[in-house]
């Protein structure tokens, strides 16, 4: 199983999904493989945002060895699951396909709802991080 997490920079929310995730899997013994992207390339070769880092260390993951890239059309075709953070990154997610089948991979992380960018907001790196974990959880149940 391949999964990857996608927001528009991968500096927060992406690299929380991805830390998140694969610490659980890990946990749980799978041969699963998480990874994550950002829709632009503006922080690639970065580390994740430094509030990012020190929430998920808060809680025992450590993802200050993630480094930011960028999604590639490659990634359609590589990747099982492809979790895009909000409705916009899911539009430019889809945009990119070019067969069902790639359009089948993609799907909002939350189902129904949005993970709220905290780039602007230092309130927010905590609420998404609950809101991460309980989704991961969820995943982990769900897709093993």
């Amino acid at each position: 199983m391949k999964i990857l997490m996608v927001c528009l920079g991968n500096i927060c929310r992406s690299p929380l999904a991805h830390g998140v995730l694969q610490h659980l899997v890990q946990r749980s013994g799978l041969n699963w493989i998480v990874d994550s992207a950002g829709i632009g390339g503006w922080h690639v070769g970065n580390p994740p945002d430094h509030r990012a880092i020190a929430v998920a260390k808060r809680y025992g993951i450590d993802i200050s060895g993630q480094r930011a890239q960028q999604f590639h059309p490659s990634h359609l075709d590589a990747f099982d699951h492809i979790l895009a953070m909000d409705r916009e990154n899911l539009r430019s997610l889809m945009a990119r396909t070019k067969t069902t089948e790639q359009r089948a991979r993609i799907q909002l992380f939350l189902e129904d709802s949005e993970v709220p960018d905290p780039y602007y907001d230092n309130q927010l790196f905590e609420p998404v991080y609950q809101l991460v974990q309980q989704r991961c959880n969820e995943l982990i149940e769900r897709l093993k």
